[in-house]
């Protein structure tokens, strides 16, 4: 076991100063299938990334899959989120993560995500005005991971995504995968530490009918149906490093505890970001969170690079299903700040077995 745990650190040591200077300014606005980088959940996304390192449960699918070994036996829940609110996109979620195996130290999970634009106008260089109808664009992720516990101290999982985005006459599909660790001390079990990669896989093409017109090539008087081609996109490549520690307000009591977590998130096609939240927690019935996620520029309009402003906020509130408060029955909301719009409000359920 000492061998994992060396391995580990030694891996942490050589990633970290390359990844500390991974940031390619040159490529920001590159990449799409940029939905991928939002966090549908509502008790991480009030953490902003900062958690990454003790995310459990089915979240731990978005941030990092290593935590879905956390299970306990079964988590499932919902959520609803306002993204941006007053753009009029809704993003639904689904998430799902259960033991499995005789040692139940091995769990899979499953997320599902969608986003909804609304009746957006068709309109043409001969209609401008539109008047012709509309469409709907549509974008769905899936998401099937497998985490497992080598010991109380390592924790490793892996996520395979399958992304789609569409319109009536038009649609991309590819897949990307995950990959994460979560460790804590054997000798602190309160400090926790977590790596992942996310989004990797080959890139995107759009193709459809939506691509073909009716012309004539090269002076030809023969008119033909003619394709025109999309170049490809790549996905949002992301690595995250995160640690925190949990703090008992009470010497060997479990009523009162405070979380603090820290992120490095290393984005390939954006800007890198650090993260911090905080997070108290009494009696596992109510919690309340907060964050700030910072980049380059982030402070002034003019510089500023992203809609969000960093600060984010969250709370939830859990109702024990049993006597020994084994099962709980959770409900959460989140909010991170933006200019323009009126902020990202999330919404979500879920129970714990």
């Amino acid at each position: 076991m000492k061998k994992y745990k060396l391995s580990f650190v030694i891996s942490i040591l050589m990633i970290l100063p390359v990844i500390m200077f991974a940031g390619n300014e040159d490529r920001v606005g590159e990449a799409g299938a940029s939905e991928l980088l939002i966090n549908p959940f509502p008790r991480s996304a009030g953490w902003g990334l900062a958690n990454m390192s003790q995310v459990t449960g089915f979240e731990a699918i978005f941030l990092n899959p290593a935590g879905a070994a956390f299970t306990n036996k079964i988590d499932v829940g919902f959520a609803n989120t306002q993204w941006l609110k007053g753009s009029g996109i809704t993003i639904n979620s689904f998430g799902l993560s259960t033991k499995i195996g005789k040692q139940q130290n091995s769990v899979i999970a499953l997320g599902l995500m969608t986003m909804s634009f609304g009746d957006i106008m068709i309109t043409t260089p001969d209609k401008p005005e539109g008047g012709i109808g509309y469409y709907t664009p549509s974008f769905l992720n899936i998401t099937a991971s497998f985490a497992h516990s080598f010991s109380s101290s390592i924790h490793v999982g892996a996520s395979v995504k399958i992304i789609n985005e569409a319109i009536a006459d038009l649609g991309a599909t590819s897949i990307a995968i995950d990959a994460g660790i979560q460790y804590i001390p054997s000798s602190n079990e309160n400090l926790r530490l977590g790596i992942a990669l996310r989004n990797i896989g080959p890139a995107l093409r759009f193709t459809g009918d939506g691509f073909s017109f009716r012309g004539n090539v090269f002076g030809n008087d023969v008119t033909m149906t003619v394709e025109h081609r999309s170049e490809n996109f790549e996905l949002p490549t992301q690595l995250l490093i995160s640690a925190g520690y949990i703090f008992h307000l009470q010497e060997n009591v479990e009523n009162h505890l405070l979380s603090l977590g820290g992120a490095f998130i290393s984005n390939a096609f954006s800007r890198d970001q650090f993260s911090l939240g905080l997070e108290y927690n009494y009696k596992d019935i109510f919690m309340v969170r907060s964050s700030y996620c910072y980049e380059k520029g982030i402070t002034t309009t003019d510089d500023r690079a992203t809609a969000y402003t960093g600060p984010a906020f969250g709370a939830t509130i859990q109702a024990p299903l049993n006597k020994d408060k084994s099962s709980f029955l959770a409900f959460e909301y989140a909010y991170r700040l933006s200019d323009p719009f009126s902020g990202t409000h999330q919404f979500g359920v879920k129970v714990l077995f």
